[in-house]
Formats: structure tokens, sequence, C-alpha cells
């Protein structure tokens, strides 16, 4: 990957990126008022489930399914991994969350002045709902027309996850920077692992029935700091 390659994807997962996730917490909000997550060893343990067990099995085969898409240009490869994501997301939150980065990615990768015709395509058909533009599909196109590796765009896209997961925990728990940077180092070799793992599959798979319960449990709080 050259040096351009690497600036223009980095855009994409930069936490200065507008595709609002930060109004998010997947889930992570009502397991902390739920009481399952109360300390840095519970937020790791319930993260390091949905990147050993759920989105590492589901959202990160999707990505790379869509990087596969862009590298053949057969647009269908993506479609068909977004109807899928859209099937297997149980909670309308999630799947809303899903869909509403995922748009901004997309819109935004097809306002580059470089921008590529599979990219036009897609966004098309998410504008024109044909397809519902889960941020996983998106993310994939788009760090694939920038020049990134199939296995680096699924990395990138999970240590994306986490790092929003942490975001969360600190507004939720008595977590600081120094303890959320040694989670997410503590993370890292689950995330090679399983970027490593998905990038040889083709079949979307997911058990995580934790985090997807209290992700539908979240809109029903008497508070929240994070949308719904």
């Amino acid at each position: 990957m050259n040096t351009l390659s690497l600036l223009n994807g980095l855009r994409f997962v930069d936490s200065f990126f507008p595709s609002g996730g930060y109004a998010y917490s997947s889930g992570l909000e009502a397991a902390v008022q739920g009481g399952a997550v109360k300390t840095s060893e519970e937020l790791s343990r319930y993260v390091l489930d949905a990147l050993t067990t759920g989105i590492g099995t589901r959202e990160a085969v999707a990505t790379g399914l869509a990087h596969d898409a862009m590298v053949s240009g057969i647009l269908e490869v993506a479609l068909k991994a977004d109807r899928e994501l859209e099937t297997m997301k149980l909670g309308r939150e999630s799947r809303t969350a899903s869909r509403q980065m995922g748009r901004q990615v997309i819109r935004l990768a097809a306002e580059q002045p470089d921008r590529h015709s599979l990219i036009e395509d897609y966004a098309a058909a998410v504008e024109s709902d044909e397809t519902p533009g889960h941020v996983a599909v998106s993310m994939g196109l788009t760090l694939a027309a920038a020049g990134w590796s199939k296995e680096d765009t699924i990395a990138a896209f999970l240590y994306q996850t986490a790092t929003g997961c942490v975001a969360a925990a600190m507004k939720l728990l008595p977590l600081g920077h120094r303890e959320g940077q040694r989670l997410l180092l503590s993370w890292m070799p689950v995330v090679q692992q399983a970027s490593r793992r998905a990038s040889g599959q083709r079949e979307l798979s997911s058990w995580s029935p934790i985090q997807e319960i209290y992700a539908m449990r979240h809109s029903r709080l008497e508070s929240r700091l994070f949308r719904s």
C-alpha cells in the first residue's frame, strides 16, 4: 500500500469522519444500566465476544465480500452481502445505526474526485433503497477502492468498531484514556486473528445473543445518552 492509498483510507476510519457512529453504543449503554458491564474487565469480555462470534464472523465477512466485489468489479457480490446483513441483524436499532453510518460513508466516497464507477453504482442503489447500505459493506468497498488489502480493510473495520466501544464506555463507566488504550492494545491480537479468518470466509454467521438483546433493550431505557 502506498502512502496516498493509506491516507485516503484513513479518512474513513478516523474518529473525525462524520459517520455518526459516536451517537450509538451498540447495546453497551443498556448493558451498563442492566449491570452486565460495570468494570473494564467486563467491558473487555463484552467486546471480545462481539469480535470473535458476532461482528467478527458477520460484519467482518461482509466487509471482505465487499472488498471482493470491488476487486472483481461484480457489484452483486456486495449487494448480496448487504441483504444478508439486513436479515441477520435482529435488532431494529442495530440495523438502523448500521444503515445510517453506511450511507454517510458511501455518499462521501462517491463524491471523491477519483471515485470508482462501482462506488457510484452502489451509492445509487443505496439512495434508491434498492439495498440497505450497511456500514460494513460501504467500508469494504471504499477501502478497497483506496487500494487497501482485504485483510487490512477488515482489520480497519474491526478496529473502528473497537474504538467506538471504548469511546462509548468512557461516557458510561469510570474509564479513563489510559485504561481505554490498554484495552485496545489487549484486543489487537483478536482483531488480527478475526481479520485473517474473515478474509478467507464467504458465509456470514453470528452468535452474539447478549449484545443483540441489550441492543434491542436500549430503546426502552428510561434515560439514554446514546441514540436509539
